[in-house]
């Protein structure tokens, strides 16, 4: 898993939480004003991303290092634990997903009408057609909406208005076997393994470690003519 280092704007949740000792007062002078807006900055662009945090020891750091003081570690330790520290959790992250994944798929496959591939992927029938059915060298026009087990909605062509043409030997192996199985005018449910979606890597921000997905895929058309 590759770890970006002291770029630590790619981690999610990291250090213990502790509140603040001491509420500051309201801003009034214009200095102060600058200051508190400098932390909202500092907030939003950094620390947004970590919902938990150490403020004390954030805080300390912060004043030792631009006051020039003596520092509990130098900048290259500094780089050296937050990599560790990342590294630790996104392997629990993706260990988690792991579980949450398995367990999902677990109950999904006793459902009615749910069906499992050799391959471990599992689909259902929405709408039910008789139209030809894509093979993996083709094009296809489609509908779409992912979310993840919990409900996240991570893309839809739905809410674009636009229907999406893509080639089926050119999204994850979940997708390319999925929509395999329909014929146009059908529409179904896949769940797709992390295994046959995006693995170990996630995909951008939405889409973490390991992360089992859902589809509702409508197939509207096969080598549509642009």
């Amino acid at each position: 898993m590759k770890i970006q280092t002291p770029k630590i704007l790619a981690a999610a949740t990291i250090l213990s939480f502790s509140s603040l000792t001491q509420a500051a007062e309201s801003p009034e002078s214009e200095f102060e004003r600058f200051s508190y807006a400098l932390g909202i900055m500092v907030s939003e662009r950094v620390l947004k991303q970590f919902p938990d945090i150490d403020y004390d020891q954030l805080m300390h750091g912060l004043k030792d290092h631009h006051q020039q003081q003596s520092l509990e570690m130098t900048l290259p330790e500094s780089a050296d634990v937050l990599t560790a520290f990342m590294q630790q959790e996104q392997s629990r992250q993706a260990q988690a997903a792991i579980a949450r994944g398995k367990a999902y798929l677990d109950e999904n496959a006793g459902k009615d009408g749910v069906k499992v591939t050799d391959s471990g992927l599992q689909y259902s029938v929405i709408t039910a057609a008789d139209g030809d059915k894509p093979k993996a060298t083709d094009q296809v026009k489609v509908h779409y909406r992912g979310t993840l087990i919990d409900g996240t909605e991570f893309d839809s062509s739905y809410r674009r208005n636009e229907p999406a043409v893509f080639g089926l030997n050119q999204v994850i192996p979940g997708w390319t076997e999925a929509v395999q199985l329909m014929s146009v005018g059908s529409k179904y449910r896949f769940v797709i393994p992390s295994e046959l979606g995006y693995g170990e890597r996630g995909a951008g921000a939405s889409i973490g470690p390991n992360e089992t997905l859902i589809f509702e895929v409508e197939l509207l058309d096969i080598n549509p003519e642009s």
